[in-house]
């Protein structure tokens, strides 16, 4: 039996004129919402009069007036404890590394005695940084407390950012498995790597660019990743606020994608185990009887390819297409995106992808020493390339889907160069090439660091700087353990604690944000500052969480301020 989604949501027509409906759900204007604090533009100070009273009609305008760029720098795969774990002013800070409430458990539930070995090693792969060579195997780090440790070297050295560590699992069923409820227990049981995933750098105040500007401007500790999972659905969730969806899935090529889930709920989070999972941890990762791309109600939760070049796998006929009869391809999706709000607000946009064109010629990954230049380009962390209205030969794909070059030069990194130039458009979305994203398994934390500090650099140096706000983020917790319970919200998250920092003339100057967000909170932002109809998902987002007795999520306007003197 076909089981059909319930609520599916609105879906998107093409950039020709508006039709009835499509007016409708674009036509809306986000009302603000509760009264939000404001200060000067120094750092925040308790002695001004009571800011708190300015009116969110106040705000808005003083958005419109002060707020022209929006600039979205989205890294990857890091908890905010994997990086800011002592960082000062925390709402939540990790206390003594023996609390009893950060002990894992195991999948029976039971207490772990101590942690696993790291399965597969730290960094299994010889690597040279800074002069040194470092392969850390599995057998090198072994006995660990059943605790939170900093990530060290076999002989109890800090481990160097600069090291590339092996990938931990980062799925949609295994982080909800991992939140354990809230427990945060479950990290070790429902991850690939053992005890690595309790690990955190150790030394980041004196060797992360990324914690000098959290000093300077404003650190959000708060900040969960929308959705549970990995990089392809919270790409999703970022410019849709939902999942895509893969209609028939059952008598489709989808078919050989879908979860087998423990009993007839299509929504249950235990995935059916494999007789030879292990019985512990202890003995390693649990295994899945079923691929888990799809739900059994056919949304796409884990990573599944677009339609559309770059993609997985390729048409026999047409380049430009992916396979349509591979399980491995999703058909295009029609929903609407947040590309389709700003566009039909009259509002520029761009989506700058490092490495795209290199992708587009065949040549986004592959033998370095062929292409040196090879940027390990991710396929499914290009969000908007799964939709209809942006396929190929359309004039939405051509004015907004940009290529942002390679490298970490204006001369190579075409995004650099309009930064400095002064061209980008009112809202730009970043994606670093895959070598310096931050990815464990590919990228290093100093890489990743390094990049986004010379980006940062470089909108400082820009004459657009003056009305601009930067927000610089992770996709998700790439597997990491964080302490923090992520707030209830609806059955696509919000997952695990993701560090965020907003960089702006107007953000609060040495602040830590305890405001609730989530990755839906840059639409949130981008909703209110440019009059834009609300996504079905944010809105479905806002009620969950009202109903499960919390705040909805904020629009990042907490964290700024404004001289209104």
């Amino acid at each position: 039996m076909t089981r059909k989604p319930t609520d599916q949501p609105p879906v998107a027509a093409d950039d020709a004129p508006l039709n009835p409906e499509r007016r409708r759900l674009l036509g809306g204007i986000a009302l603000a919402g509760a009264v939000l604090s404001l200060g000067s533009c120094r750092a925040p100070d308790e002695s001004r009069p009571a800011a708190s009273e300015t009116s969110a009609n106040t705000l808005d305008t003083l958005l419109r007036q002060h707020i022209q760029q929006v600039v979205v720098l989205y890294a990857e795969n890091r908890s905010f404890n994997n990086l800011f774990a002592h960082f000062p002013g925390l709402a939540q800070p990790l206390k003594d590394l023996d609390s009893p409430e950060y002990r894992q458990r195991d999948r029976d539930g039971s207490l772990l005695t101590t942690l696993p070995p790291i399965w597969g090693g730290l960094a299994p792969h010889v690597q040279n940084v800074d002069g040194q060579h470092y392969q850390i195997g599995e057998d090198a780090i072994t006995g660990l407390p059943n605790r939170p440790f900093a990530l060290h070297t076999p002989d109890g050295a800090p481990l160097p950012q600069g090291v590339v560590t092996r990938d931990l699992v980062h799925r949609f069923y295994e982080n909800q498995l991992q939140i354990n409820g809230g427990r945060n227990d479950g990290f070790v049981a429902w991850g690939n790597t053992g005890a690595m995933v309790m690990g955190h750098y150790a030394n980041n105040a004196d060797n992360l660019r990324l914690w000098q500007l959290a000093q300077q401007y404003t650190l959000c500790d708060n900040f969960f990743m929308g959705a549970f999972g990995g990089s392809f659905l919270n790409h999703q969730y970022l410019v849709a606020a939902q999942p895509p969806f893969y209609p028939d899935a059952e008598q489709r090529p989808g078919k050989f994608q879908l979860a087998q889930v423990e009993g007839d709920d299509p929504t249950g989070i235990r995935p059916v185990l494999t007789d030879n999972t292990p019985v512990s941890a202890m003995q390693g990762r649990a295994k899945f009887a079923a691929p888990d791309a799809l739900t059994p109600d056919f949304w796409a939760v884990n990573t599944i390819g677009p339609a559309y070049a770059p993609a997985f796998n390729h048409d026999a006929h047409n380049p430009q297409l992916a396979d349509a009869d591979s399980p491995t391809t999703l058909p295009p999706q029609v929903h609407l995106t947040i590309g389709d709000t700003l566009s039909a607000a009259g509002v520029d946009w761009a989506w700058y992808a490092g490495g795209w064109q290199l992708a587009l010629d065949g040549h986004g990954d592959g033998d370095h020493h062929v292409f040196p230049e090879s940027p390990n380009f991710q396929i499914h962390h290009q969000p908007f390339n799964y939709f209809q209205n942006f396929a190929p030969g359309t004039p939405a794909r051509q004015q907004h889907l940009r290529d942002a070059g390679i490298g970490e030069s204006a001369n190579g990194n075409h995004f650099i160069a309009a930064i400095e130039a002064g061209t980008l458009p009112p809202v730009s979305f970043y994606k670093p090439q895959g070598d310096l994203n931050m990815h464990a398994g590919y990228s290093s934390v100093e890489a990743g660091d390094r990049h986004l500090a010379r980006i940062v650099e470089a909108l400082q140096k820009s004459p657009q700087w003056p009305h601009m706000l930067v927000v610089i983020t992770v996709d998700e917790n790439g597997g990491w353990w964080d302490h923090v319970a992520p707030p209830k919200g609806d059955r696509w998250g919000p997952g695990s604690r993701i560090p965020a920092l907003l960089v702006s003339p107007f953000a609060k100057k040495g602040f830590v944000d305890h405001t609730i967000y989530d990755t839906g909170s840059i639409q949130r932002f981008l909703t209110r500052r440019f009059g834009l109809a609300k996504l079905p998902g944010i809105v479905m987002r806002d009620q969950a969480m009202i109903a499960a007795g919390g705040p909805p999520p904020g629009d990042l306007t907490a964290a700024l301020q404004f001289d209104i003197s």
